[in-house]
């Protein structure tokens, strides 16, 4: 009954808009900013939806087993019109596994479990293939002039929590969450998070228990993360500062503090300079400081997520230039050895210029990684191509004090293209990513460090359709 309360809401709604059609004769029939009734702010409120299919298959080398999902879905949401600076918001999401291989089998030489197309579904049920609604979204705002303040269930984009939409739906956040525009260079945004849906998932959990969902890796001493639902923390709190410095450079601070585990803080610098003839330097820069707070989550050692006074440091750059239609860019990110870089994967991607779609150098520390990237968009924008490759040197897959997932060192090689439809088609996005993976490090002949992680192919189709 609960999963559909907000198709109830968005119904009602849309006959409130209807009836106001018939019953506002006495105002001016031109849409307003603001609603001057409560039946107005339904009248004025916007409807928008999506559909999305996604396609997916992993070709594992050799006799390790290969999988393949096709999933289909879409969300409809509604947002009223401002009352008095106040609106509300509501949405949610569907989907459904069309055709899949066997998601929840083992494979039988490693014992692997699968790891790329479980993401399009309900990562905690394997065998779920049709109660995969969610409520998405479900918030009160106000907003006065270069201010707003959003409370409830609802979409934030920051740099480790972010909606990391390349599955069938995206993370969300339960919380309140100010943006201010202080001045033309100086923007302020954050707040209190008590509540996350990660995506691949259907429920809604609390920032504590939302932490060990995706597989949770080894403790530096070897043996099993024991922090799935054993940490304890009241929520997070984020701060974020937007700035723009002269004409050629923007940047950004941020601090995560997670209560009782942890504190991230992160600084950004993106440069633009003009070399003349169309010619653009593009320069870039990222800092990042962790630090355990009390025990990291948890008093025993082995069910902390953060070692008791630990800390780690990660520095990103990128170098880069562009002219009209091209660009090109090299970057580089080092995690030192003085600890892991974590950061809940259930909550976002990893921001760093070397990060590549299908990868990632969390949970790991001493972590040497290196991109080249070139991208391409013809004059109309219709057509997008991109073509990235990485070399990311992590530490010996035996070394699990600095490699929590016991990863090897890996090749990897992205080729994607986006076409946007026109006239008929017109809302409709097609995005197809190949994704090809090597080994570099040591497996000492165990395909548990290969299979789903390198020595690898996978394709996806993605179809998008909005309005």
């Amino acid at each position: 009954m609960k999963h559909w309360l907000f198709l109830f809401f968005l119904l009602f709604s849309g006959f409130l808009k209807l009836a106001a059609q018939t019953n506002s004769a006495h105002k001016d029939t031109v849409q307003t900013p603001s609603a001057y009734t409560l039946l107005e702010a339904f009248q004025h409120g916007h409807f928008h939806g999506h559909f999305r299919q996604f396609s997916m298959a992993t070709d594992n080398t050799r006799q390790l087993t290969d999988y393949y999902a096709i999933a289909a879905g879409g969300g409809l949401h509604f947002s009223s019109a401002p009352y008095y600076g106040f609106s509300v918001g509501v949405g949610g999401m569907f989907n459904f596994n069309l055709a899949s291989s066997d998601l929840g089998a083992k494979d039988p030489s490693t014992g692997a479990k699968n790891r790329y197309e479980i993401g399009l579904f309900d990562i905690e049920n394997a065998a779920n293939r049709n109660d995969l609604d969610r409520m998405e979204s479900f918030w009160m705002r106000y907003e006065r002039r270069n201010f707003h303040v959003t409370l409830g269930k609802q979409n934030i984009q920051t740099p480790f929590i972010n909606h990391q939409d390349s599955r069938m739906r995206p993370t969300a956040v339960s919380g309140i969450w100010l943006n201010s525009t202080l001045s033309e260079r100086l923007r302020l945004e954050g707040g209190w998070i008590w509540g996350i849906s990660p995506r691949s998932t259907v429920n809604w959990y609390s920032v504590e228990s939302s932490i060990g969902l995706y597989p949770s890796g080894l403790n530096p001493n070897g043996s099993a993360s024991g922090y799935p639902e054993h940490l304890k923390s009241k929520g997070l709190a984020l701060v974020g500062l937007h700035l723009k410095m002269g004409k050629n450079w923007k940047g950004q601070m941020w601090d995560q503090w997670v209560e009782n585990i942890f504190n991230t803080a992160y600084t950004r610098l993106d440069g633009n300079y003009s070399l003349g003839n169309g010619h653009h330097l593009l320069l870039g820069l990222q800092l990042v400081r962790q630090d355990a707070l009390n025990s990291g989550g948890n008093e025993e050692p082995s069910k902390s997520y953060f070692v008791k006074n630990g800390h780690s440091h990660v520095i990103s750059t990128q170098a880069g230039w562009e002219r009209g239609r091209w660009q090109a860019l090299a970057a580089y990110t080092r995690t030192t050895a003085e600890g892991r870089f974590l950061t809940p994967r259930e909550w976002g991607r990893e921001p760093f210029y070397t990060f590549m779609s299908r990868e990632r150098i969390e949970g790991s520390g001493d972590v040497h990684a290196a991109t080249l990237r070139c991208n391409w968009q013809d004059e109309h924008e219709k057509w997008q191509i991109g073509l990235a490759y990485g070399h990311f040197y992590l530490p010996d897959v035996k070394n699990v004090e600095m490699n929590k997932y016991t990863f090897p060192a890996y090749r990897q090689l992205n080729a994607e293209a986006r076409y946007t439809f026109e006239r008929a088609l017109q809302g409709l996005k097609a995005h197809f990513l190949y994704v090809w993976k090597g080994r570099m490090g040591d497996t000492y002949g165990n395909d548990r460090y290969v299979i789903n992680r390198v020595n690898m192919s996978q394709y996806n189709l993605i179809l998008n359709y909005t309005w």
